[in-house]
């Protein structure tokens, strides 16, 4: 194995694994049995500002439409999100946050604050600043497929 191999490898790994650790500790501190996709949704949603269709959401989150289509079920059960048809082309939904969500979303951001404030301040802010460029260019080849 070429060192660049390791190399890929070894950043896979670590990408992995602070991925799953840091799902893992959001899944503890998020409200009432929230989950990540609905936090991630309710988050997309109120800070665009406007209603997007089902289809939209799955591309952005990069997740299949049914998965999608499950969340949003949720999240309406919850009161989290308003969807109605959009009346443009009645075949076509269209989703919005409620104030029910944006409390919800609220109170879920106040809880996950505390742990990412501690993560980065144990890292500090220039690692962290040094950091992102590379991180989104990753996953912007990934986006790329």
């Amino acid at each position: 194995m070429s060192s660049i191999d390791a190399l890929a490898i070894t950043l896979i790994s670590e990408l992995l694994t602070a991925d799953q650790l840091l799902r893992n500790r959001l899944t503890r501190v998020l409200p009432n049995r929230m989950e990540i996709s609905h936090f991630s949704v309710l988050n997309h949603l109120a800070r665009g500002g406007q209603e997007r269709s089902p289809a939209q959401l799955a591309r952005s989150f990069h997740v299949t439409r049914g998965a999608m289509t499950n969340t949003l079920g949720k999240l309406e059960a919850a009161g989290f999100v308003h969807i109605r048809p959009d009346w443009d082309d009645a075949r076509k939904k269209l989703v919005a946050i409620s104030p029910a969500g944006l409390a919800a979303r609220d109170a879920a951001l106040a809880a996950i604050t505390p742990l990412v404030s501690d993560i980065l301040s144990e890292l500090g802010d220039q690692k962290v600043r040094t950091a992102l460029p590379v991180l989104r260019e990753i996953r912007l080849k990934l986006e790329k497929g």
